[in-house]
């Protein structure tokens, strides 16, 4: 029987990461090979990794960006451009792929571009949308993220996305039929958590001495995530603990949230590390006292189900994504967006009650492990594809 070949399209993957795309498309596309789909990831060069190559059963293809580009819109479409040619060459030396699957709106021209030539079926999962991310801004960059978003919604014969509210702004904001969504579970690679840690050295190693409690937020810094609402938060919380707070990720936001810091006078218990390697991010991770994601907007929530994994108390914003995941003082804790002292009071609630932390730490890991193994979404995922192709499913 003939392997069915998936196509999948990225503007990001490993070693390049710079959000939760990245490993999202690794860590499916490699659980998909287990299955006997034969995955070719399209993604941009890296620098130090080879331009092809076989990574677990998955065959990666790095692009070459030829051209300067002056501005990162600019660079993905010329990304899309050269993509094309790169997938337009596979095609003519390997035949036809049975679904070109894509991750967001960075990659649907080329996308589409496939699905044409080849008459391939066209999968495209969003990760999140641009009306969300920007709330509400109507810049011109925005507005065209929202045109592509259309266009790979409209071109698509199936749209992935990782939870029920996500799946309402997609049929709200893009008019897509409800029976075009599909939902399927973001997932988590338990194995990739079995990174040993010292966690007194690993502590020692960012600032976080003797007696003191640490509080990690893991995250791209920009205004979606909402760390300036936990560092707003952490006066009422060094008033009843000694912590620190270890902010992982860069972005754009990065020195507002350090001159914030140091305008509410906590800048001397703020340790900000800048990006990380995923392994040094797990054994922060596993050496928190607690875990806090404050996001204004998040479609799914993927470090909070690191967190969970980990055995490490989750607080959380009820919002989108992260509210299907943590059940309040079962397996999270809940806490209002943009609400500094809502979050002083949940994360005073994990440090203070010694049975609840561990509830938390135990159902935490409980519902990583049942609920969202990469196991289970990569079979979901290949009967998706072959509904698409006629296969059942």
């Amino acid at each position: 029987m003939r392997l069915m070949r998936v196509l999948m399209l990225s503007w990001e993957y490993p070693p390049n990461i710079i959000g939760g795309i990245a490993r999202h498309v690794d860590e499916l596309s490699r659980f998909l090979s287990k299955r006997g789909v034969e995955v070719t990831v399209v993604t941009p060069e890296a620098s130090g990794s080879p331009l092809a190559e076989v990574k677990e059963g998955v065959n990666v293809v790095r692009v070459q960006i030829q051209t300067p580009a002056p501005n990162f819109y600019n660079w993905i479409f010329l990304m899309n451009h050269f993509f094309s040619k790169k997938i337009a060459r596979l095609i003519k030396e390997q035949g036809p792929f049975d679904v070109v699957h894509g991750h967001d709106w960075m990659v649907v021209p080329s996308a589409c571009e496939a699905k044409h030539y080849t008459s391939s079926q066209f999968m495209l999962t969003f990760h999140s949308l641009e009306f969300r991310r920007s709330q509400g801004s109507q810049t011109l960059e925005s507005r065209m993220i929202e045109s592509l978003e259309w266009w790979g919604s409209y071109d698509s014969s199936k749209i992935i996305v990782c939870s029920r509210s996500m799946a309402d702004d997609v049929r709200r904001r893009l008019n897509v039929d409800t029976n075009k969504i599909a939902i399927i579970p973001n997932g988590i690679d338990l194995g990739r958590l079995s990174v040993k840690v010292d966690i007194s050295r690993t502590r020692e190693k960012y600032g976080v001495y003797w007696k003191e409690l640490m509080i990690l937020f893991v995250g791209r810094l920009t205004s979606q995530k909402g760390c300036e609402y936990l560092i707003r938060a952490l006066p009422k919380i060094l008033e009843k603990h000694n912590v620190k707070l270890v902010v992982v990720g860069d972005g754009p936001s990065r020195s507002f949230l350090e001159s914030e810091a140091y305008r509410l006078g906590v800048s001397n218990r703020v340790v900000f590390t800048g990006f990380l390697a995923d392994e040094e991010m797990i054994r922060l991770i596993k050496s928190a006292d607690v875990l806090v994601v404050p996001s204004i907007y998040e479609p799914f929530g993927i470090v909070a189900l690191e967190g969970m994994a980990a055995g490490v108390p989750v607080v959380a914003s009820d919002v989108d994504g992260l509210s299907e995941i943590i059940r309040h003082e079962e397996n999270g804790v809940k806490v209002y967006p943009q609400d500094p002292s809502s979050i002083s009071w949940g994360v005073d609630r994990v440090l203070s009650d010694t049975r609840l932390a561990e509830r938390l730490r135990e159902k935490g890991r409980e519902t990583a492990e049942r609920e969202f193994s990469w196991s289970a979404i990569a079979e979901k995922t290949e009967n998706l594809y072959k509904s698409l192709i006629g296969e059942g499913g």
